[in-house]
This record gives C-alpha cells, sequence and structure tokens, in this order.
C-alpha cells in the first residue's frame, strides 16, 4: 500500500512554508529508502519533532538526515531515533538535538549495524547525564571519534572524561573537543588497530573473489565494555565479526596486520557456510567431544578450501602459534592438534597429536562428507580422557583469533542449506498495522493479501454485526463466529544449556493464548464448597489489610513529643526518680506494596483424577485459585492469574485468566472456569515470561507462585535434567528484576529436585493433594506479612 503526502495534510499542517518545501524536495529520495511503515514512522517523526517547540531548523534537520539513517542501517532504527530526540529535549538544547540528528548519518556510517546504532543511541542518554557540557562538543568531532574507535572504545573515552572532568566545566568542554592532552592520550590508548567498517568492502570483494557468491558480514559490539571483544561466529547465515581487532603479535616474528585477521576470519567463516551442507548432530556427545569434533570440522573445511585456493593455508598458518611445550590443559592440546592439521611442517611428537595426524590423513579422499569429523573427533576425545587432564568448556578454547566459536554446523536448531546461499538478500517485510473500523471499511485496496503484500491491516477492535437481530448469533463478533483463534506476537527466550555451560539464544518461543469462557457456576460452586474455609480466614485476612497510619512510641529521636511519656518522665525527676529518656514517638504510614502472580502447570497430567478422589488435579488447582483470588481480592494487593503448557520449544502455550489491571469479577470466573490440561510443562520459559509480566509492575515486592504437579518436561527434550537446570536458571534471572519466585509442588517426589530449583526456603510440597484448596491463601498470607 502506498503513502502520499496528501494523506498527512492535518498531521503537518503546522509546518512552516520554508520546512514544508524542505519536506517536498526531500520526498522523493525518502520514498525510495522507506517501506509504507518507515514513510509512516518518519512523517510522524516531523510532526514529534516539530511539537518540541525548538524551531524549525530542528524538524528540517530531521527531515534531511532520517533517510540518511534509514539508507545506513535499515529503518527499524528511525523510530528510535526519534524517541532518543524527543527523550533529550528535556535534558538538554535543542542546538544538541539538531547536532546529534546531523551527526547521526555519520554515526549510522561508521557503526554499520542497527543494533550497534541503538547502543549508541543508549550511550549518548547515559553521557548527557554525567557530561552534559561535553556532548556538544563530542558530536562536532564525532567523525575524528569513529575513525579512530570503536563503539566501545568511544564509550570508555568518554566516561573517563565525564568522571574525570565532574565539575570543571572549561576542562569538560575541552576534553570532549580533542583540545586537551589528556583527551588524545585517552584516544590514543582506547585506538584499535583496524576497523571493520573501514575494510568491510575490501573483505566482501575477497570473499567474492574466492568463492564467486556474496557473503554478508556484520559487526559485533565485542569491546563495548572491553578491548578483548568476542569470538567470530555464524548466525542465520550471516557472519559476524569483531568491529575491530588489533594487530596479532607473534614473538620473534613481525605482526600480522588487522587486515589479514580479517582476511583470515572472514575467509574461515565463509569455508563454514560453503562447504557444510548438513548439521553435525549434537545427541549424546559431551563437551569435550564437542570440542574435539569442532577442531576436526575446522580442519576439514579448511582443508578443502586449501584445495582450490592453496594461498588460504599460508594466511591460517601464521596465525597459529601452539608449539610442544603447551600441555598444561585440554586447550592447549586443542590448539596443537589445530595447527598439526593445518601444517604438515610442524613438529610434535606428542602420540595423541600423532594419532590425529594419521586419522585425518586416512579420510583425505572423504573429506566431503563431515560425518569423517564426528568419528574421528569421537575417538580422540575417548582416547585424551587418559591424559587425566580435566576438561574446562569456557577456558579451553582454540586461541587463533581467527577462528569462529562453531555454533553453526551443530544441530540445535533447523538446517536450511538453500537459506544459506541466499543469506543476506533482504525481502519484503511484512509489518502489521493496527487501523480503526472506518479506516478497514473506506481504506482497503484490497480483500485479501498475497505473500507480497507490505502491510496486514488489524482491526484492534471486535467487530459485530448490525443486522440479524433477532438470530441466534445477536451478541457475537465476527470473530466469534467466524474468525480463528487470534496467536499473539512471538517471545523470544534463551535457554541454558548446562552441558556447554552457555545460554541458547532466543530458543524457546513463548505464544499468548486467549482464554476460553467456561460457566460461572463451576466457580460459584466451588464458593459454596469452601464457604466454611472462606468464613475462618476473615479474620486473617483483616489483620492483613493496611492500617493507614500508624503510631510508634517510646523512641529517643522521633517526629514529635509523646505528650503522656513527657508528663510521666517530669514527673520521675520531681520524684527523684531515672527518667525515661523515650519521650519521642513517630507517625508511619503502614502500607502494602506487592504484586503476585499465580503461574499455573496446565499439562495433560493435570487431568488425572486425585488418588481415591473423583475429581482432578486441574479441578484442585482451579479450587484454589478461586479461593486465593477472593483472598487476595479481600486484601487488595494487585494480582494475575496466568497458566502454561507446551508442545516443544517452539510452542510454549501461555494463557492470562486475569490480568493485574483487571477486576475479580464474572470475566476471569468464567475463564477460569474453562481453563483445560493438556501437552507438556516447559517452565523455565514460562517463568521468564510471567517475569516480563512482573517487571512491568511498580510495586516494591514482587511474587511469582508456581503451581504444579509435576517436573519440567517436554516432548523435544530427552535429558530429564535439561529443563531442570533451565528452570533453576530462569528464575535466578527474574529474581535480578526483584522477583521472587515459590513453587507449590503436588508431587510427592518434588524434594528430589524442586529445592535444587527454587531454593531450600521457596517451595511447598503439598503430600495431600486435597488440601491445596486450603494451604494456598495461608501460603500467600505467610509470604506477604
Amino acid at each position: 500500500m502506498s503513502i502520499k503526502l496528501e494523506d498527512y495534510a492535518e498531521l503537518l499542517e503546522d509546518l512552516s512554508p520554508h520546512t514544508r518545501d524542505t519536506l517536498n524536495a526531500t520526498w522523493h529520495e525518502a520514498t525510495k529508502v522507506f517501506s509504507p511503515r518507515g514513510l509512516d514512522n518518519y512523517l510522524k517523526g516531523v510532526s514529534a519533532i516539530r511539537g518540541l517547540g525548538r524551531g524549525d531548523d530542528l524538524v528540517e534537520t530531521w527531515i534531511e538526515q532520517a533517510p540518511l539513517v534509514a539508507k545506513e542501517v535499515g529503518e527499524d532504527v528511525v523510530a528510535d531515533l526519534a524517541t532518543a530526540a524527543l527523550m533529550l529535549a528535556s535534558k538538554t538544547s535543542g542546538a544538541v538535538i539538531e547536532l546529534l540528528l546531523a551527526s547521526a548519518p555519520t554515526a549510522a556510517n561508521r557503526l554499520g549495524d542497527a543494533d550497534l546504532f541503538l547502543k549508541y543511541l543508549q550511550f549518548l542518554n547515559t553521557l548527557i547525564a554525567q557530561a552534559p557540557r561535553g556532548v556538544r562538543p563530542m558530536l562536532d568531532k564525532l567523525e575524528v571519534l569513529f575513525q579512530h574507535l570503536t563503539l566501545g572504545g568511544l564509550r570508555r573515552w568518554a566516561l573517563w572524561g565525564a568522571h574525570a572532568h565532574r565539575t570543571n566545566y572549561e576542562e569538560q568542554i575541552r576534553y570532549f573537543g580533542l583540545e586537551s592532552k589528556e583527551s588524545l592520550a585517552m584516544l590514543q590508548k582506547e585506538h584499535k588497530g583496524t576497523l571493520l567498517v573501514d575494510v568491510q568492502r575490501r573483505i566482501n570483494m575477497y570473499l567474492r573473489a574466492l568463492w564467486a557468491r556474496d557473503f554478508f558480514m556484520r559487526p559485533t559490539s565485542g569491546d563495548f565494555e572491553s578491548r578483548e571483544g568476542y569470538r567470530p561466529y555464524i548466525a542465520d547465515y550471516l557472519l559476524h565479526v569483531p568491529d575491530a581487532v588489533d594487530d596479532f603479535a607473534i614473538e620473534g616474528q613481525e605482526p600480522v596486520s588487522g587486515l589479514e585477521v580479517y582476511r583470515a576470519t572472514a575467509a574461515h567463516c565463509a569455508a563454514h557456510v560453503v562447504e557444510t551442507k548438513e548439521p553435525i548432530s549434537a545427541e549424546a556427545l559431551n563437551p569435550m567431544q564437542m570440542a574435539v569434533i569442532s577442531v576436526i570440522e575446522d580442519a576439514r573445511v579448511e582443508a578443502l578450501s586449501i584445495r582450490r585456493f592453496p594461498g588460504l593455508k599460508q594466511l591460517w598458518s601464521r596465525l597459529h602459534v601452539a608449539t610442544p611445550d603447551m600441555n598444561a590443559s585440554v586447550g592447549d592440546y586443542l590448539n596443537r592438534l589445530a595447527r598439526a592439521l593445518l601444517d604438515e611442517t610442524y613438529q610434535d611428537n606428542d602420540p595423541w597429536i600423532a594419532e590425529g595426524r594419521v586419522l585425518f590423513a586416512a579420510v583425505q579422499d572423504r573429506l566431503g562428507d563431515n560425518q569423517i569429523s564426528w568419528e574421528i573427533g569421537v575417538q580422540l576425545a575417548h582416547n585424551l580422557t587418559e591424559k587425566r587432564i580435566p576438561f574446562n568448556p569456557r577456558t579451553d578454547i582454540l586461541a587463533g583469533p581467527y577462528r569462529d566459536d562453531n555454533r553453526y554446523f551443530w544441530e540445535f536448531e533447523e538446517f536450511d542449506f538453500d537459506k544459506a546461499a541466499g543469506a543476506g538478500y533482504e525481502s519484503i517485510k511484512q509489518v502489521r498495522k493496527n487501523v480503526s473500523v472506518m479506516e478497514m471499511v473506506n481504506a482497503i485496496d484490497v480483500e485479501t493479501a498475497g505473500d507480497d503484500a507490505e502491510e496486514i491491516w488489524v482491526l484492534s477492535t471486535e467487530l459485530f454485526p448490525y443486522e440479524n437481530i433477532g438470530d441466534e448469533s445477536h451478541g457475537k463478533s465476527f470473530n466469534e463466529m467466524e474468525g480463528k483463534e487470534p496467536v499473539s506476537d512471538p517471545f523470544h527466550y534463551s535457554e541454558w544449556d548446562y552441558q556447554i555451560q552457555l545460554e541458547r539464544p532466543a530458543w524457546a518461543t513463548v505464544l499468548e493464548k486467549r482464554a476460553k469462557s467456561g460457566d460461572l457456576q463451576v466457580i460459584d460452586d466451588i464458593t459454596a464448597k469452601y464457604k466454611r474455609e472462606i468464613h475462618r480466614m476473615k479474620f486473617l485476612l483483616d489483620a492483613m489489610q493496611p492500617q493507614g497510619v500508624q503510631r510508634i512510641r517510646k523512641l529517643e529521636d522521633g517526629d514529635e513529643i509523646d505528650i503522656n511519656a513527657a508528663i510521666a518522665s517530669f514527673i520521675d525527676i520531681r520524684l527523684g526518680n531515672q527518667p525515661d529518656p523515650r519521650i519521642m514517638m513517630r507517625s508511619v504510614r503502614k502500607t502494602r506494596d506487592f504484586s503476585i502472580l499465580v503461574l499455573l502447570d496446565l499439562s495433560e497430567s493435570t487431568n488425572e483424577l486425585v488418588q481415591d478422589q473423583e475429581y482432578s488435579v486441574l479441578d484442585l488447582t482451579r479450587q484454589a485459585c478461586v479461593l486465593l483470588a477472593d483472598a487476595i481480592g479481600k486484601v487488595g494487593d494487585p494480582f494475575a492469574i496466568h497458566g502454561f503448557c507446551s508442545d516443544g520449544r517452539h510452542d510454549v502455550e501461555y494463557t492470562r485468566f486475569k490480568d493485574f489491571d483487571q477486576h475479580w469479577n464474572e470475566v476471569p470466573k468464567a475463564k477460569l472456569a474453562g481453563m483445560t490440561g493438556q501437552l507438556s510443562t516447559r517452565m523455565g520459559a514460562a517463568i521468564r515470561h510471567a517475569g516480563h509480566h512482573l517487571k512491568l509492575q511498580r510495586s516494591a515486592k514482587k511474587l511469582l507462585i508456581v503451581i504444579t504437579d509435576g517436573e519440567p518436561a517436554d516432548i523435544d527434550v530427552r535429558d530429564p535434567q535439561y529443563l531442570r537446570y533451565d528452570t533453576k536458571k530462569a528464575v535466578e534471572e527474574v529474581a535480578r528484576n526483584g522477583v521472587t519466585t515459590y513453587c507449590m509442588s503436588l508431587d510427592p517426589r518434588a524434594d528430589n529436585y524442586v529445592s535444587r530449583i527454587f531454593g531450600q526456603k521457596n517451595y511447598m510440597v503439598v503430600d495431600h493433594v486435597q488440601r491445596l484448596p486450603e494451604k494456598l491463601p495461608l501460603l500467600y498470607a505467610g509470604l506477604t506479612r
């Protein structure tokens, strides 16, 4: 769907004639850069910046520079750029904001990546709070700074100056304007050898000349916090390399330049992409076996590449420095093996290294099949254990600066060789746009959208029929009568792999599903059944309610004098007794500040009947939730009731029966009556998503109560320890955001694992499941005292 400038006449009516002429002159170029969604954000940015009231120059700078930023790093960052400008409006002058927008294309060009550009905007927001006088001179010198520094280097250089000249504004201006000696000294200290942005085009041409195809590189902000940087890696079939590297120093030899390191890195990563036709299964392998297999696979793809381009051997060999004297760790032996398989002139008499050379030489006619890496690697790993050297996956890694971390060829996710061949070529992005009813009715161009549609229009509200009033369909929306169940935007969460001691990024996908309503009579029956328990809890709940202002007496230091205590002290003085000095008091407002989220395990096992009873675990959980909701509702704490189940890592279904801002009335009660049990229990992803909802609450104390009848499990996980360790990691992650997690388990065998996941004091095993409705409200009372 195309966007015309006339469609935004009302939005842009406040622009001055000169600004409007600038927009008209820039519009043609903007339409080449932006998609319809991007143009919409671009024009809304014009209106928003105009609303700051900082003059036409600022608005015209946005109009001219925003398309240039989008051309460098994509249109998705334009909305963030506008947001950054609006946020800085309350902290600095319009001239600084104008300079920020004017220098944004330079920053985008030198950073070359959307994520790095967003981190640059975050850095400016931090800097302006610490060195407000230094931002303007720094932006004036931004092009010079980015010629010498990475984003991490710029951040360290700037924050050093901010701390050194916190109160001396004149020196602060001189430092950030590159006019002081210490400023130039810090610039030299943070200077990196070679920046990727300066050589990226040359490296791309180098790879195209070798393999006659395009490879796409992305910079990583590896030295954002330190000068070390990240190892190269391949993700989504794109080559991710550090944004800068130093020359590789070799003792007694001429150092290898940063450009040569980049060439070696890019060529090695490209070799993986070209020569990997099938992934290698990681099933049943331990970390040491995977490490040795990785060395063999590196040697395999390099040997195939050297057959085609012999000069690569010299390029890679210069970056190996392992010697026979290195024998203190498994990593030393791995580096010696890597050098031995690449360079036949390298002398190493260790039997294990010699065995690796013999095995690799015997399969030279089978190098096209990466199964040989698995076979040789498993055998060598078994023999390496005979050296009885402990293995540490974090430190026992290859030291060569050009080697990637080998995540690419392991079978951890669906592998698509065709996608690998076409990676980097941007296709048309479909975006959802929420519209009103009248926009949907009057402005739609086509009745259906094909795969090439740039926008999918979404009606945010339900649409009800206005005819056939007497029909049985009256009161139901079109969606309820004919539509499909809506699916939320996916939420991606990492998972912890305890075997390799690393997180698998964006590994699990949570999809929020709409809760179906049930019969309200079910909830009324529960309330009637537990009428005695509800009455018994009345006095306990009354004691938990906020009591307003409370006076604390008998204080030596307080807000006001306690008249009664003062009189008693005067009487003691007259009687010749020692007076009590505690004659002050303080008024304290007693309030509760809790947010509670109850997370229900709704897996298939909850449909099983309770032993010797006619009701299921799910029925019992529903009863407990009703009593708990009544209890929390009487106290007044904001609370939510959510549930989850899973069908593999790509489909963790998450249902919200009651949200924090909802009243405990017929709507959430009907949803609770309609809940069902199905599928499996991927608990870690659900806890992370529940933590996301709790993080949005402003309460001082946040409590997550997990109710489950079994241990974490899912259909795509065979190792029972894997999801236990991931759930433990999820509990630790939400704890960093101030969320206390407590588990109430209905599994009588849960003591074996639940204490390791949630902590010794953060769980309860309900031995008699039928007592859950009584215990849950009491647990809430105990946790929120």
